[in-house]
């Protein structure tokens, strides 16, 4: 399974790193079955992400043909209230956008460039995987990607990806099939490690667990079984 991770302008570090770092090390695991590498729709480039101007390599172009799976992240900003979000041409003249930006102005900036209309090629591709991480998830629904689809985000993004038109899931995974999403923060290792146990198995994922000293957190959620009654 070969896996690129989409990087943006204004991307989380933290929603890269860590599925990165998890899927790495399941490819060291199981001898290379397990691949993942750093990209970006403009191709090989540095790029900053909303954390401090950290800025990650992009080694690769995002390209869905040669990609098994294609993971989104976020992106890193300032939260703020409703109210104070500002317009995209006010955030424009704000100043050095990587350092204080809303991270909805940054998730919304994503569909001014090629990232869109490559997420849905792989969308529209049986035999590739999407996966998102927090706020990557809003990028896929903001391009009109999500719709009936079961997914989640971000605790304080599951208005906005209801309204969209998905099925916002409060869980910290959800699996809908080719669409496999993550809440908030952190949950990109629980994440990445589901995503490494579909692919190579419960052994290879549980010995990465013992190696980065973590257990994953909280219930995998999918549209099956028996529907709870009230509680």
């Amino acid at each position: 399974m070969h896996v690129q991770i989409a990087l943006f302008d204004g991307f989380d570090p933290l929603d890269a790193v860590a599925p990165y770092e998890v899927l790495y090390a399941g490819g060291m695991a199981t001898d290379g079955a397990v691949s993942v590498e750093l990209a970006s729709a403009q191709g090989p480039r540095e790029v900053v992400s909303g954390t401090g101007g950290l800025v990650l390599r992009a080694t690769a172009a995002l390209d869905p043909g040669r990609a098994d799976m294609i993971l989104v992240p976020g992106a890193s900003g300032r939260v703020g209230e409703p109210g104070e979000v500002p317009d995209e041409e006010a955030a424009a003249g704000a100043g050095e956008w990587q350092r204080d930006a809303f991270v909805p102005v940054l998730l919304g900036r994503t569909l001014t460039t090629g990232l869109p209309a490559l997420l849905q090629q792989a969308m529209d591709d049986p035999d590739v995987t999407v996966a998102a991480v927090c706020g990557g998830s809003l990028v896929l629904a903001m391009a009109g990607l999500l719709e009936g689809r079961h997914a989640t985000t971000h605790h304080m993004g599951l208005d906005l990806l209801d309204a969209t038109g998905a099925h916002a899931v409060r869980a910290r995974v959800v699996d809908d099939g080719d669409l496999i999403t993550g809440a908030g923060v952190t949950s990109g290792l629980d994440l990445g490690l589901y995503l490494l146990e579909r692919a190579a198995g419960p052994r290879v994922a549980h010995a990465v667990e013992e190696l980065f000293a973590y257990e994953r957190r909280g219930t995998v959620w999918r549209a099956e079984g028996t529907v709870p009654g009230t509680l």
